[in-house]
This record gives C-alpha cells, sequence and structure tokens, in this order.
C-alpha cells in the first residue's frame, strides 16, 4: 500500500500505532466471529428464529468489519508502518506485502458481497436492528445464486490468507526470531 506524499520522509518506526494495532486485532476479531457465525448459521436446517438471529448479527459483523476496514485503509495511507525486518529475502517481502494488499481487500470485497447477496435475496439489512441500509440491486434469483458462491468463494480465501498470515508470523517469532511479532503485539519485546 502507497504512502501519502507527506509521509514519504518521515522516518519508520519499529512497532505499529496503538491506534493500528485496535484495528488490526478488533477486525480480526469480528472476521473470526462472522467467519464462525456463518459455518454454524449455514448448517441450522429451514428457517428457525435462531438461524435468522444469527444470520442478522452476520450481517452486522460484516457492516462493521467493512466500515472498520475502510476507517483502517485511510489510517494505513496517512501513517507509516514499521519497516520488515532487514534479514527477510525479496520473494518474502513480496509475499508478506501481496498477503496484506490481498487481506486488505478481502475486508471490503467480502462484507460487499454479502450485502449485495442479501440485496438480491430480497433480505435487507437492518444493522444492529436499527438502521434499515438500502438495497443496492434488485431481487435477482440468478444474482443470488452468483453472489451467494463468491461470498462463500471469497470466505475461503480469507481462511487461507488468514491461516498463511500466521503461520508467517508464528515463524517470524519462532525459527527467525526476528521481533517482527512484537510490531503488533508489544508486551512480546
Amino acid at each position: 500500500m502507497a504512502l501519502h506524499p507527506s509521509l514519504a520522509s518521515t522516518s519508520t518506526p519499529d512497532h505499529y500505532t496503538r491506534t493500528a494495532i485496535a484495528f488490526h486485532w478488533l477486525i480480526a476479531l469480528l472476521i473470526v466471529c462472522g467467519f464462525a457465525l456463518g459455518w454454524v448459521m449455514t448448517d441450522i436446517p429451514g428457517f428457525t428464529p435462531t438461524k435468522l438471529r444469527y444470520f442478522s448479527w452476520h450481517k452486522w459483523i460484516g457492516v462493521t468489519v467493512f466500515a472498520l476496514a475502510v476507517v483502517r485503509i485511510l489510517w494505513r495511507a496517512t501513517h507509516v508502518a514499521p519497516a520488515l525486518p532487514g534479514g527477510m529475502v525479496a520473494w518474502q517481502r513480496v509475499v508478506a506485502q501481496l498477503v496484506h494488499v490481498l487481506l486488505y481487500v478481502l475486508m471490503i470485497a467480502i462484507p460487499a458481497s454479502g450485502y449485495l447477496y442479501s440485496s438480491a435475496s430480497n433480505i435487507p439489512v437492518v444493522y444492529l436492528g436499527l438502521v434499515r441500509l438500502p438495497m443496492l440491486i434488485a431481487p435477482d434469483p440468478h444474482l443470488k445464486t452468483i453472489l451467494k458462491i463468491v461470498h462463500v468463494t471469497l470466505n475461503y480465501g480469507l481462511l487461507t490468507l488468514v491461516v498463511l498470515h500466521v503461520a508467517g508470523a508464528l515463524k517470524h517469532q519462532l525459527v527467525d526470531r526476528d521481533g517482527l511479532l512484537s510490531r503488533m503485539i508489544p508486551f512480546l519485546k
């Protein structure tokens, strides 16, 4: 992700800001909860009150992740990230940057695909049971099927990237011992 031009000359910090750390862990927690809820709710047969409640909670989490991701991207675009460890080889740097960019893309694309899926299904999203969000597209059974597949596929893509992200962080902490993980978990120093 490119830095804002006015920050190009700023020195590179050795860890993320408290705000960036809070965004990271809050969004991570919400994504884990949303994925788990999605997994459970789709296995409940029929349309029970419990299943409908879980769908609502899943949507609320998605809307929240979307909003937080937008703010996080704006924050990241205006704040310098800590440098990667000097001992990382070029391909590892490329993979790390690619995974981060894809994570940001999916934090936007997954909630958006779920929202469009709800609209195509003619099911409104009522955020926190209070704010009815507009239907962005007309109900369409064909598009509903496509958007469901897109939403599910993107979620499994996110799961794969999260596993890679966590595995990379653990490798740096336990094998390389280069302090990379302490940038996001300061008490590990």
